[in-house]
């Protein structure tokens, strides 16, 4: 079985056309198909249903993918050990992150990662919808959300506790909260995902659904909404901590609750393997969070 093939058939998936597969790969259409079908010739069963449009997975196929994505990663891993100099990291990453992070911490870092491995590319989905990675052939995905169970291998990259803030400005009109029942008689921000802001009260988790006259859909615009005044925001500690540090948004602290405690998780498809890309990609994202967090404590 040819791995070339293997690569034309994750490509398929990932590009949900022959078409775009093939310009993707930088090959005709008709090179995708033929390489296609001498795939499922070989393995004996059909991978896609086919139209003129476009193509999905069989349950063949869905069930063909891992083992796939395992063969694809042996090899890499091969070429690797032989040639394992900063040189060899290559070809596309491609990375998922929640809007604000990507936009924010992972935009900011590129630039010198791409300069200090010339032979990598680099495809960035920003997105507050957790997508399927496996399906979608992400080489890794960046996570500030409480992971739910999954075959996924899972890494903490950074403490991302939840912050309280509001702007100075707004806490100056209307007084800064020091009790959790204070913030009845503020005006909350409500992100519509997270319509109840979960509390720590005696070592437990409570859940209050928090009322004001604006809700909005995402996590960046509620911030830039506390930032202009609007109210008290609940938001994860690396979506706030250039407001925060540039005093933009002020942290409120309250003295009978604290904060749920969360992470930036690093999330990849295998434990056996992580391809070189990945691995330079987490190691300057790791060192750059270091350092912006050195001065000024993760909150608790």
């Amino acid at each position: 079985m040819l791995v070339l093939d293997l690569r034309i058939y994750m490509a398929v998936v990932t590009a949900g056309s022959l078409s775009a597969a093939a310009r993707q790969l930088d090959v005709v259409p008709m090179h995708v198909s033929r390489r296609i079908a001498a795939l499922e010739k070989e393995i004996g069963v059909r991978l896609f249903q086919r139209t003129t449009r476009s193509v999905s997975l069989t349950a063949e196929g869905e069930a063909f993918l891992p083992y796939a994505r395992t063969m694809i990663e042996a090899e890499e891993s091969a070429l690797e050990e032989l040639q394992p100099s900063a040189s060899r990291v290559t070809g596309l990453l491609r990375v998922t992150a929640p809007s604000v992070f990507g936009q924010s911490i992972v935009l900011e870092m590129l630039p010198r990662l791409l300069l200090n491995y010339p032979e990598l590319r680099v495809e960035l989905d920003v997105s507050d919808t957790v997508v399927d990675m496996v399906s979608r052939g992400f080489d890794l995905a960046l996570r500030v959300a409480p992971l739910v169970d999954s075959e996924l291998v899972a890494r903490q990259v950074s403490p991302n506790p939840r912050v309280l803030c509001a702007s100075p400005k707004y806490l100056a009109q209307h007084g800064v909260p020091q009790r959790l029942s204070d913030l009845e008689s503020h005006q909350c921000i409500v992100l519509q995902a997270v319509p109840k802001w979960p509390f720590v009260v005696n070592g437990s988790i409570i859940r209050r659904r928090m009322e004001g006259r604006v809700s909005i859909s995402n996590v960046g615009a509620v911030r830039d909404a506390a930032v202009r005044g609007l109210g008290v925001a609940l938001l994860a500690y690396w979506d706030v901590i250039s407001q925060i540090n540039d005093g933009t948004l002020v942290e409120i602290k309250l003295s009978d609750a604290g904060m749920e405690a969360l992470s930036v998780w690093a999330v990849t498809p295998s434990r056996r393997y992580v391809p070189a890309r990945v691995k330079v990609f987490l190691q300057m994202l790791e060192a750059d969070m270091a350092m912006r967090s050195r001065d000024r404590a993760p909150v608790s």
